[in-house]
This record gives C-alpha cells, sequence and structure tokens, in this order.
C-alpha cells in the first residue's frame, strides 16, 4: 500500500513537473515574441517610471516631521530651508547628469542604463530607508536623482524606439504618463500612512522590494549583457545639436513651463492651506490625489484626438497651456479645501495635455530632421522637468515670502498663457504626421521589384539624409520644407504604381 502511495506521488510530481515545464517554455516562447515583448518592456519602464515619481513625492509627509524630529532645536529655525534642499538636490543632480547620460544612452543603447538607473535607484531607495541623519538623507536623494537620469530617460527612449507607429507610440507613451502621474499623486498618502501605522522604513522597503522585482523582470526578458547589437545602430545626434533645433527647443520650454505650477505649489500649497483655510493634515496630505483621475482622463482624450487628427498635436499642447495658466490664477480664490480640488484638477488635466501632445513630438521631430536615436532627445525632455522641479522647493519660497502667494500663481498663469502661441510653431511640422508603417514593412521584406529595390538602396546610401522611420523627409534643420517633402512623396507613390 505504502509502496502504491510512493507511486502515485511520484507521478503526481512528474505531471506536475511536465505541465510547469510546458508552461515555461509557453512563457519562454511569449517572450521572444516582439509583439508580447513590446508589451512586457512597456510594462517594466512604467514599474520604473512609477518608483521613480513615488520616491520622489513620499518623502513629502515623511521627511518634515522626521527632521524635526532628528534636528537640535537650536537648528529647527534652518528646517524650512534644510528641506528645501533636500527636496531639490534630486532635480538638480537629474540636471546635472541628463546631459551624459543622454550621450551615453545613445552610444550604448537603451538596455544596460536602465538597468543602471533601476540599481542606482533600488541603492537610494534603502539608504533613504536606514538613514539616521540628514547627510545620509542627502546622499540618498542625490542618489535618486543620479538613478532617475538613467531611468527615465533611457525608459522613455526604449518606448519610443519600440514603438515606430505613430498612433501606438502616442498611446504608449500616455501609459507611462499615466503611471508618473499615479505615482506622484498616490505617494503622499501611501507614505504618510506607513510612516504613521508602520514607521519610516517600511513606505521605503516596499519600493524597494518593488524595484527589485522590476530589475529582474527586466534581466529576464531584455538580458542586457548577451544581446549586443549596437555596433550595428546608427550613431545619434549630440545633444547640443538637438538643444539648438528651433522646434525641438519650442518643445522643451513648454514641457518646463507646463510643470512650474506643478513643481511650485507643491512646496508652498500645504502651509498656504493651513494659514488661509485652517486645513487639516489629512487634508493637505490628500490634496493632489484627486488630480489623478483628471490627468489620466486627459491622457485618454489626447491620445485619442492625436489619432484622428495627429497634424493638431501643437493645439492640443496650447490649450493644455492655457487651461493650466486660468486654472493657477484661480488658485487663491479657493476658500475651502473642497473649492481648492477643482483648479488643482484642471492644472493636472492640462498638464496630462501638454505631455501627452508633445512627448510623442519629440520622437517625431528626431525622426524626421535628425538620427532616429531617441536618448538624447529625452534627455532633452527630462532636464526641461529637473528646471522647473529644482526651481520649486528653493525659487517658490522666496516669491511666496517676498511677494504672496497670490502673485506667486497669477505669475505662472500668465507665464503658461503667454508661452501657449509659440507652440504655433510646430504646426507645419506636425502636418507631416501620417506614418507610412505599411511602407517601412514592405521594405523590410526582399525587394519584389525594381522600385523597392531602388528605395531600398537608397535607404543604405542616404541613410544620413532621410528619416528612419520611413517619412522621406529630408534631414535638413535651416531648410525642412514639409509641402515640398509631401509632393515628393505623391511622386513616389505613383512612380510605384507605374512600376
Amino acid at each position: 500500500m505504502s509502496q502504491g502511495a510512493a507511486s502515485g506521488l511520484a507521478k503526481s510530481a512528474a505531471v506536475k513537473l511536465s505541465e510547469m515545464s510546458e508552461r515555461t517554455k509557453q512563457l519562454g516562447t511569449a517572450m521572444k515574441d516582439p509583439h508580447q515583448q513590446r508589451r512586457i518592456i512597456l510594462v517594466i519602464v512604467c514599474v520604473a517610471l512609477l518608483l521613480d515619481n513615488m520616491l520622489y513625492m513620499v518623502i513629502v509627509p515623511i521627511i518634515p516631521d522626521y527632521l524635526a524630529d532628528l534636528e537640535n532645536k537650536s537648528f529647527k529655525d534652518n528646517l524650512d530651508v534644510q528641506i528645501g534642499v533636500l527636496f531639490a538636490s534630486k532635480a538638480i543632480l537629474q540636471l546635472l547628469v541628463n546631459p551624459l547620460s543622454g550621450t551615453f544612452i545613445d552610444r550604448v543603447g537603451y538596455d544596460i542604463p536602465l538597468l543602471i538607473g533601476l540599481s542606482v535607484m533600488f541603492a537610494s531607495t534603502c539608504i533613504f530607508a536606514f538613514a539616521e541623519n540628514y547627510a545620509t538623507l542627502f546622499v540618498a536623494r542625490s542618489l535618486q536623482g543620479l538613478g532617475s537620469a538613467f531611468a527615465d530617460t533611457s525608459g522613455l527612449a526604449m518606448i519610443a524606439d519600440k514603438y515606430t507607429e505613430e498612433s501606438e507610440r502616442s498611446t504608449a507613451l500616455g501609459i507611462a504618463l499615466a503611471f508618473i502621474s499615479f505615482g506622484s499623486l498616490v505617494a503622499p498618502p501611501f507614505g504618510g500612512i506607513l510612516y504613521e501605522f508602520a514607521g519610516k522604513r517600511v513606505p521605503f522597503i516596499v519600493l524597494a522590494c518593488i524595484c527589485l522585482a522590476d530589475g529582474f523582470l527586466f534581466l529576464t526578458v531584455i538580458k542586457p549583457f548577451s544581446n549586443r547589437t549596437r555596433e550595428n545602430m546608427p550613431v545619434g545626434t549630440p545633444i547640443y545639436k538637438l538643444m539648438i533645433d528651433p522646434y525641438i527647443a519650442v518643445v522643451a520650454g513648454a514641457l518646463t513651463v507646463c510643470n512650474i505650477p506643478l513643481a511650485f505649489l507643491e512646496p508652498t500649497i500645504a502651509n498656504w492651506m493651513e494659514t488661509t483655510m485652517h486645513s487639516s493634515q489629512w487634508e493637505m496630505g490628500l490634496t493632489w490625489l484627486p488630480a489623478f483621475f483628471p490627468h489620466v482622463l486627459g491622457v485618454y482624450i489626447t491620445v485619442k484626438l492625436a489619432a484622428k487628427n495627429p497634424h493638431l498635436q501643437w493645439f492640443y499642447g496650447a490649450l493644455g497651456m492655457v487651461i493650466i495658466g486660468a486654472m493657477s490664477c484661480t488658485v487663491p480664490a479657493c476658500k475651502t479645501f473642497g473649492e481648492l480640488i477643482a483648479p488643482l484638477c484642471g492644472i493636472c488635466f492640462g498638464i496630462a495635455l501638454v505631455d501627452t501632445a508633445l512627448l510623442p513630438t519629440l520622437a517625431f521631430l528626431v525622426d524626421v530632421r535628425h538620427v532616429s536615436v531617441y536618448g538624447s532627445v529625452y534627455a532633452i525632455a527630462d532636464i526641461s522637468y529637473s528646471v522647473a522641479y529644482a526651481m520649486g522647493p528653493i525659487v517658490a519660497g522666496q516669491i511666496v515670502h517676498n511677494l504672496g502667494f497670490v502673485q506667486l500663481n497669477l505669475g505662472m498663469g500668465l507665464v503658461n498663457v503667454l508661452y501657449a502661441p509659440a507652440l504655433l510653431l510646430l504646426r507645419n511640422v506636425c502636418q507631416m504626421k501620417p506614418s507610412f508603417s505599411e511602407r517601412d514593412n514592405l521594405l523590410e521584406e526582399p525587394p519584389q521589384g525594381l522600385y523597392d529595390t531602388i528605395k531600398m538602396e537608397e535607404r543604405r546610401v542616404k541613410k544620413k539624409g532621410y528619416s528612419s522611420a520611413g517619412n522621406c523627409v529630408p534631414v535638413d534643420g535651416n531648410g525642412f520644407d514639409p509641402f515640398k517633402a509631401q509632393r515628393s512623396l505623391s511622386e513616389e507613390s505613383s512612380g510605384a504604381e507605374c512600376t
């Protein structure tokens, strides 16, 4: 009887092992499928962006109280300055490192820099968990900026590289922005609740575990050290050349200006609420959480509108800046917590419009005017964000102290409204947004006729003169003529029909 039972257990174990082996093979096959791998990469990048923004905001309810307990009473007067410097240190280091990280990403690819970013973020999170003094907290915060410079830039660049179809790229970047928003807005209540009931270390340990799991998934799917094809890829345009491109400069300026209200209000609005509304701690902690939903709604609406009218991307961005400006001006007029929710939701809705419309535009501009390597251009985008968030904790408090909270909001609103017309410069560029992915797919196959053979040879010989995205637009930053390019495409199409 015992032998029969043992034999049955052995057979059962063998069946289970066989099923596990089959599932492993199926998972391995799915991971090798380019379409499925692209989705997994999007998940990995979104989790990395979520973690980065949660780490950025989770300290908001934790650090002021924790530092107040650490610091000697004789240094209590300098506490606000210390908190401001600590908050800004991440964005300042990120701002300094981004030009280097963008160039590094263009040279080695997107996978290794993303792994470096995840590793540094994991280390900084662990240091935060066990830090016992201000100097250690400062090191951890600065390290997070270093990790973000690699993880954020390479993650966005990887999405742009994997999703070459304009509509798919807009959707993928929109999903990434939704994760960024969720991380930024849910982190303060997440950190405050865990800090209150479980202590300082628990929020950071939870985030460190998620970061570690994301890193293991990345190593399983991407295998950055075993797949080295970088030498066969084109060399990206230097970041300084991208910075002086007028179209890219306009987009970068819009990304900076639209994020100034959020960056300047985060360190100042809690004190204003306490002074004018006598708000409770939970109200100050949940100030930005309702704004997550209009932000996601803004991303969704912009993606859908961009799919139907891709030539109006500039208009969606300009509309978003006008909304941000109007909502910023109404913030000081709010008298209760309920009234305050509406303009904050409007600000986040406008930011969603601007970011979702302009981030894919950066990749498109690189495609049609430069070489389709995206590390440096998304480093410029990260620099734009970092400028706003580096100034916020330091400059906003001084403006409120010297001029007042009302003047701060009116100034931010006016800057956004005045900058919106600058996006008119993108009007002609965005008219060239229809995708030619079907032609790309055709040319990825062996040439079938004289026309395809000639076009394949042109793409090989004149690679530096044309967009690698298949738009066949001359890469001349000084003489870009969309109408001429459009006529040439029409002539090529008619030539193909004649052949």
